[in-house]
């Protein structure tokens, strides 16, 4: 890739964002890219869910991701992003210079994509309609234990990982009470 951004002049163009941990700093460098009308793009061979698919999309970055896994999904192709096959470089790269060469033409291209990717954030992708999800989710679970006497590993697993990751630390900061200590 060195070499191509070096052979085509691409120096200043294109910007290799390694993996961030600081998720402040995530969200300014998707403004910063969306501030300057540049794109996301996430050529993973196979991506589980894709936040940071999600993380750019919120952001207004019209987004590129792998087609193989969560981003085939978060993404409706053409409208709210576009898909990538990661084992088709050819044609991703077809793509991405169809795009830009699309935003010179039409001015409000950039914009129709970055609109398209918030509206499917705002319809999809909230932590309000996830929440909605699972407690139905765990509601329809309880009924189907109950009612079958089945146990669904699948969802077991799936609000085990749940808990792990948002309620484990969360539950680890209520102070227990002490005897003696509790309020009336």
């Amino acid at each position: 890739m060195y070499q191509l951004i070096e052979e085509y002049k691409l120096d200043g163009h294109i910007r290799w964002i390694s993996a961030q941990m600081n998720r402040v700093r995530n969200g300014e460098l998707y403004r910063i890219v969306a501030d300057t009308k540049g794109a996301f793009v996430q050529p993973a061979f196979y991506e589980a869910f894709g936040l940071t698919v999600v993380e750019a999309m919120t952001c207004g970055l019209p987004t590129f991701a792998t087609i193989h896994g969560g981003p085939g999904e978060i993404i409706v192709n053409g409208v709210s992003g576009f898909h990538i096959d990661p084992y088709q470089g050819d044609k991703a790269a077809e793509l991405l210079v169809g795009f830009f060469e699309r935003c010179k033409e039409d001015s409000t291209h950039w914009d129709k994509i970055s609109e398209g990717g918030l509206r499917r954030i705002y319809e999809k992708y909230t932590w309000k309609l996830y929440s909605e999800r699972l407690m139905t989710l765990a509601g329809v679970y309880g009924f189907w234990k109950f009612v079958s006497k089945l146990d669904r590993q699948e969802t077991r697993r799936y609000l085990e990982m749940f808990y792990t990751l948002k309620y484990r630390n969360l539950a680890k900061s209520v102070p227990l009470a002490v005897d003696g200590d509790t309020e009336q």
